[in-house]
């Protein structure tokens, strides 16, 4: 094989290529919708100059003697990536699920760039793009920043985006995972002490794997750390999954009335958010008549490491927390306060860079012992859950106004359950992906996150007499 063209793939990178499975295609998973018609010709040319400025995006994977390498498609036509389709039918929100959902249930081809996208023509008097990406090539962080540099702030195309108003892409939404974490974030460097021999292992060592194999006490101990947690509710969340997905999503809730409840309530908007979340899952468990008392249900969520110059550097930098939903409380202001003291308490947690080390070294290790590990881990989760701050300003694509965004990271291992809330132009977004085997009728859960919030929003306009938190909840474990 040649490699004049080809550079060989990133440890961390190469651990999420190889979790592709039958069931779980590690691909990213993005719906725009957007109003009035759109200009495909303006699309495809703002795709090529700024997706195809990005080498990954030219480039597919080859098997190498020792590891993987992203190398030149010597054949590639942007027109392989890009599809026009129209829906059936009345070409509604069940239809277009229902095509997100076949989609994400099937792999992208490895012969050529991991990337695609679909344009939705004629969607509800505009048109829809779904977008999938290969987590090999990015994470969330980086693929929402290669996606965005696509937009602008007005439907001038040739106007930059955030030159409106002087706001960026970049800039954390109230309450984001970021906010929470970003002592985390800010230090990722200090993590590195903690997680020593790991680090060094996983990031000293990338041009000789086999040494770093060889010292795998490290690796030993913080697997140790990470497998001492014990495994949530067994659940009908929980179980085999078969392949099949599907897909449902809310109408967007406005952003400064959640922020009007978050602060009579003394709580951060991700408090309110995962509350709902937990609510959710509660009244459908009560539903199918499943006992309800006790349930915790985990789920894993991404936290961006990278430095603000490294938003647009693709690869994979993020860590992940374990964050436990209390979806066995009935009350909802204690189901609040419970979620509350949970998100001040994970403050504290080294969870993330122990995580990104983790996953960066079994990125070395033989794909055997890597599937073993990382099923031995996910068994003791349920969903992975992405809460992503996006633009606060509206945003246009090849002149046509974004109203509405959804994504979904893929699910890992055998779990069957992907959470998304997506906050963009002043508004929220709540989204589901489940395997049928596991959840058939995600609409059912979605259709009862609203009613949720609404109940928070119920003892506001109540005047009910609610206590704000104290800042220093949750503080001790």
């Amino acid at each position: 094989m040649t490699m004049a063209n080809s550079e060989r793939m990133a440890a961390v990178d190469t651990a999420w290529l190889r979790c592709d499975r039958p069931v779980n295609p590690m691909v990213i998973v993005g719906v725009l919708m957007l109003e009035g018609p759109l200009d495909l010709e303006e699309l495809r040319r703002t795709i090529a100059a700024k997706l195809l400025a990005f080498d990954r995006f030219r480039q597919r994977v080859e098997p190498g003697v020792s590891g993987y390498w992203w190398s030149d498609d010597r054949h590639f036509n942007i027109d392989r990536h890009i599809k026009r389709v129209r829906l059936p039918g009345l070409g509604r929100r069940a239809e277009l699920e229902h095509f997100v959902a076949d989609l994400a249930s099937h792999p992208l081809d490895m012969s050529r760039p991991l990337w695609q996208i679909h344009i939705v023509e004629g969607y509800e008097a505009g048109a829809a793009l779904v977008v999938r990406i290969h987590h090999a090539i990015a994470d969330g962080t980086a693929l929402i920043a290669v996606l965005l540099s696509m937009t602008g702030s007005s439907a001038d195309a040739s106007e930059p985006l955030g030159s409106d108003d002087g706001d960026t892409a970049e800039e954390p939404a109230e309450g984001s995972w970021s906010d929470l974490l970003s002592p985390l974030t800010g230090a990722a460097g200090s993590g590195l002490r903690f997680s020593g021999e790991l680090w060094r292992q996983a990031m000293k060592r990338a041009a000789d794997p086999a040494a770093t194999l060889k010292e795998g006490a490290g690796v030993a101990a913080e697997l140790a750390y990470l497998m001492a947690m014990p495994g949530d509710s067994e659940t009908r969340f929980k179980g085999q999954p078969c392949g099949s997905k599907k897909v449902a999503w809310t109408d967007p809730l406005a952003l400064p009335e959640v922020k009007v409840i978050s602060r009579v309530f003394g709580c951060s908007i991700n408090d309110l958010l995962l509350a709902s979340v937990a609510g959710a899952l509660h009244d459908y468990l009560v539903d199918k008549g499943d006992p309800t008392a006790g349930v915790e249900v985990r789920a894993l969520v991404p936290v961006d490491l990278r430095s603000s110059h490294e938003k647009t550097v693709l690869g994979n930098q993020f860590g992940v927390i374990a964050v436990e939903l209390p979806v066995g409380m009935d009350n909802p202001l204690t189901r609040l306060y419970e979620v509350h003291r949970r998100t001040q308490a994970l403050k504290h947690s080294l969870e993330p860079p122990v995580t990104l080390g983790l996953i960066t070294a079994l990125g070395y290790a033989p794909k055997f012992l890597q599937d073993r590990l990382l099923d031995l881990l996910l068994s003791r989760c349920t969903a992975v859950m992405t809460n992503v701050p996006g633009p606060r300003h509206p945003l246009y694509l090849a002149g046509s106004r974004i109203r509405q965004a959804m994504f979904w990271v893929p699910q890992v291992a055998d779990i069957g359950m992907g959470v998304s809330i997506l906050s963009f132009d002043g508004k929220v977004q709540f989204g589901l992906m489940t395997d049928t085997a596991i959840v058939p009728d995600p609409e059912a859960i979605i259709a009862k996150f609203v009613p949720t919030f609404e109940q928070y929003l119920y003892f506001v306009l109540m005047e009910a007499n609610i206590e704000p938190l104290p800042e220093d909840a949750g503080a001790a474990t």
